[in-house]
Order: structure tokens, then C-alpha cells, then sequence
């Protein structure tokens, strides 16, 4: 069961990330931004859009897949750490920097996952 769990975070990790990144790359091949069916057309004639809805179809159909099996508290927390892997993956997709602003939220996030997974595990144990 625990392989279960890795394998369906990680997935979902990645299907959310995959899905962040498309959405940038999207936004920034349509450039500029207007309401216009050019603008929607601009949209549409990049694969980027069309990556956005793989990966995002892939992060519900794998969050649903784990929300069967998974406790609440600790999944709907882990499913969190896209923000940290989006941050990271933007350094280096994007040149965007990491604050210390950011860098303290992403270091928050982390603690959060991994202070509901041990309360977790501890509940298991009790019963």
C-alpha cells in the first residue's frame, strides 16, 4: 500500500507541475493578452494548450484514483507540494529567482506534509 501512495504522489506531483508549466508556456506563447477570438486562436495553435489539458486531466484522474485509498488530511496536504516543485522547476524553466519569502513558504509547505504524515502514521498505530 505505502508503494501505492509514492507511486500516485509522484505522479501527481508530476501531472500538476506538467500542468502549471504548459499553462505558463501557453500564456506566454499568446502573448499579448487581449479578449479576442486572435488571442483564442493564438491559444489553440500552440501544443502548449493542449499539454495544459493532459496534464491536468492526468492530475484529477490520479488524485481521484488516490482519494479512494489515501487519508484525506495527509493527501490533500501532500497534493500541496506542486507549489514547491512548480518554484523549482520555474528557476529553471523561466529564470524566475527564489526569494526568501518564497523559499520560507515552500520550507512551510514541506513541514505541514510532514508533520500530517507522522500524526497520521501515530493514529494508525493507536488503533
Amino acid at each position: 500500500m505505502k508503494k501505492f501512495y509514492i507511486i500516485g504522489f509522484i505522479l501527481l506531483l508530476f501531472f500538476d507541475t506538467f500542468g502549471q508549466t504548459s499553462f505558463k508556456l501557453t500564456a506566454l506563447s499568446a502573448m499579448p493578452l487581449e479578449v479576442s477570438v486572435n488571442w483564442l486562436i493564438r491559444v489553440f495553435s500552440h501544443i502548449w494548450a493542449y499539454l495544459v489539458m493532459l496534464g491536468y486531466t492526468g492530475a484529477f484522474v490520479t488524485w481521484m484514483v488516490l482519494l479512494k485509498k489515501a487519508p484525506v488530511g495527509p493527501a490533500f496536504a501532500a497534493s500541496h507540494l506542486q507549489v514547491v516543485t512548480v518554484m523549482l522547476v520555474s528557476v529553471i524553466a523561466f529564470d524566475e529567482q527564489i526569494t526568501l519569502t518564497r523559499m520560507l513558504g515552500g520550507l512551510c509547505i514541506i513541514a505541514g506534509i510532514v508533520f500530517l504524515a507522522l500524526a497520521e502514521q501515530k493514529l494508525q498505530r493507536k488503533s
